[in-house]
């Protein structure tokens, strides 16, 4: 597995090319960043040298698609999702990732039919570009009743979807915080094949009751009370292979510096990883 991050956890970074240059001076292998944006500075070539000259490789890309609103705003993002794919692809990134909210003011049968053709289209783009789609489950309680009507929060619901919409290259985004609010174990993870995981977040829970850990409390790996050498234990059993990539939403931006965050990030995969045996 590589050790990964997300410009989620680090402040305020400046850029993706500070992204990539405190990954590789911190020992981390991957990051989450817009390939399309990238190239479009650097040209597929320049690009391909910053990252191989770092030693860092692109963990995924975000759905640059609006899939859960109106059909015109979908088909204005998709007008973008074939250039995002062939930059990623350039760039020798296979994966591509959104989530899904666990809650909606549509009414969900609408909803759901309405978002399984979209993400079906979505991914079948992606596949042309031999790119895979990962849908993220999100658990937080306080998510579930945002909006009017429940929709989906659990890994066998999301399961049962990606089956739905049916495209091959669909699987999921696996976060340690929907993992642990969801009151999943690792048996759940050791059921699951490891082509079925597109994609891995990781990242802490405060010590407060499940129902109470908010989606922007998140804390850093190896600070707080999840499990995570379990979950890294049984992603490894399975045979996950790709990015873990740190995730740290929190409700006020953090007022220590990049550096000081990176090492700080650094630490808590040490602590976890080590723990874990990889």
């Amino acid at each position: 597995m590589l050790r990964g991050l997300t410009g989620a956890g680090l402040g305020r970074i400046e850029s993706d090319e500070r992204l990539i240059e405190l990954a590789a001076a911190h020992g981390f292998q991957a990051v989450d960043l817009d390939a399309a944006a990238f190239v479009e500075r650097h040209g597929v070539e320049k690009a391909r040298e910053l990252l191989a000259g770092s030693g860092v490789v692109i963990g995924s890309i975000g759905l640059p698609v609006e899939w859960r609103t109106t059909e015109e705003a979908f088909l204005e993002g998709l007008k973008k999702l074939a250039s995002s794919a062939a930059a990623a692809a350039a760039l020798g990134c296979k994966s591509c990732c959104t989530y899904i909210l666990p809650s909606t003011d549509l009414k969900a049968a609408h909803f759901m039919a309405l978002a399984t053709s979209r993400l079906r289209t979505c991914a079948q783009i992606l596949g042309a570009y031999g790119i895979r789609l990962g849908l993220e489950f999100v658990g937080p309680h306080h998510l579930r009743t945002r909006w009017a009507n429940p929709f989906i929060w659990t890994l066998a619901e999301t399961l049962d979807w990606i089956e739905a919409i049916g495209e091959s290259n669909v699987g999921l985004l696996f976060d340690s915080y929907h993992w642990y609010t969801n009151g999943l174990t690792v048996a759940e993870i050791e059921s699951l094949r490891a082509d079925q995981i597109v994609h891995v977040h990781i990242n802490d829970a405060p010590n407060v009751p499940v129902s109470e850990a908010l989606d922007n409390g998140r804390i850093y790996p190896g600070e707080g009370v999840i499990d995570l050498v379990g979950f890294l234990q049984a992603l490894q059993k399975i045979g996950y292979k790709g990015a873990v990539s740190q995730e740290i939403l929190t409700a006020e931006a953090p007022n220590q510096s990049p550096e000081e965050l990176i090492l700080r990030s650094k630490a808590g995969f040490d602590k976890v990883f080590n723990a874990a045996g990889l």
